[in-house]
């Protein structure tokens, strides 16, 4: 099947999403520049006005996966801006679709197809036209565990060949020496002891909000045992007042750079960290792809596995309840019950277990 796509010049590639979205297909990315490396790669993807939402490219950068993109309004359904798009595409002419994009039924995997179709591409690759596509797979045996979404999306492209969804290097950002040069001067300032935690307070889900009562409570615990350890706060700009309140009861020393970092020069910063602490985030996927473990609080709206991050250095808390994989973004006839029942005195001691076994890079 490889062969046959060989001659392809032009490869349209479909992704939403933002950081987390796109780091989880980097595999995906990194196979399809490996197949089709003399073609031109552009994405098809969304953007939100007004919305904090990073756009794939912030991620892909200049990794030289890409070539260019095509962009439309998150959730539009304005006849005229689809005609617009499609006119775009097809005046650029691919030769072949890579889908990527994330289960939303076969109804709408049907909707894309032909929508790909009327844009004048004859040759669609990965979508997911059956179930099995469609869903992550049940735990094997002895495996508490759900397949990853990395490794589902891999299973849809597979005809072009493996995808390495399990491997450390298929999540490589490639950081420029720019990136770690913008890292280095950040941290340059902050003359502390060298040691420091990294943290993100922010998600797009508030059924992924571990709330803020419980972060102060978290930090101070926690730098009470270890005043001398730094800590770094990192997120979008919209978080910075929340991060400073959250820090103020930080016993150490702290630096809140919310919003003043792209994601990729975020990485370089996780990068140095001993540890990321946070949310089912953005950046918990940048932590795991530059090899930084990671205590991270879930929710119960994703299944379990289906999206943690990559690697088994990680200490992941999630209270497995009956309703799990509700997908729900607001959680009101149960109150989030899921993340409020995860204690502070657990996340310490998780944070302890990473501390005590971690591997930091002195500033």
């Amino acid at each position: 099947m490889r062969n046959n796509f060989k001659s392809a010049k032009r490869v349209l590639i479909y992704r939403l999403g933002s950081i987390g979205d796109t780091v989880v297909a980097l595999p995906c990315f990194k196979l399809i520049s490996r197949v089709f490396p003399n073609a031109e790669r552009r994405v098809l993807t969304n953007f939100a006005e007004g919305n904090k939402m990073a756009p794939i490219d912030t991620v892909l950068g200049p990794m030289n996966l890409v070539h260019g993109y095509f962009r439309y309004p998150l959730n539009t359904r304005n006849p005229r801006k689809l005609w617009r798009l499609s006119r775009q595409i097809r005046s650029w002419s691919p030769d072949v679709l890579v889908y990527l994009a994330a289960s939303r039924g076969r109804l709408k995997a049907f909707r894309d197809a032909f929508f790909f179709k009327t844009c004048g591409i004859s040759k669609l690759i990965g979508v997911p036209w059956h179930h099995d596509r469609q869903c992550i797979r049940k735990p094997a045996d002895n495996n508490d565990l759900w397949e990853s979404e990395a490794c589902r999306m891999a299973r849809c492209i597979a005809k072009l060949g493996n995808a390495e969804p399990n491997t450390f290097e298929s999540y490589d950002l490639k950081l420029t020496s720019a990136e770690r040069q913008k890292a280095e001067k950040m941290l340059d300032g902050w003359k502390k002891t060298g040691q420091f935690i990294a943290a993100s307070l922010g998600t797009k889900a508030d059924t992924n909000d571990w709330e803020l009562e419980n972060w102060k409570s978290l930090f101070d615990q926690w730098s009470q045992v270890h005043p001398a350890v730094g800590m770094a706060l990192i997120g979008s700009a919209d978080e910075y007042r929340i991060s400073e309140k959250v820090v103020a009861t930080w016993k150490g020393p702290w630096l809140n750079l919310c919003g003043k970092l792209t994601p990729r020069e975020t990485a370089a910063v996780l990068e140095r960290a001993a540890l990321f602490v946070g949310h089912d985030s953005g950046p918990m996927h940048l932590s795991a792809s530059v090899g930084t473990s990671c205590v991270v609080i879930f929710s119960s709206r994703n299944k379990p596995g289906e999206w943690y991050p990559f690697g088994n250095r990680h200490r992941l808390l999630c209270h497995h309840i009956p309703c799990y994989g509700c997908r729900l973004v607001v959680c009101e006839r149960f109150d989030k019950m899921c993340i409020r029942s995860i204690t502070v005195e657990e996340v310490c001691t998780a944070l302890d277990e990473v501390w005590d076994r971690r591997e930091y890079i002195s500033l």
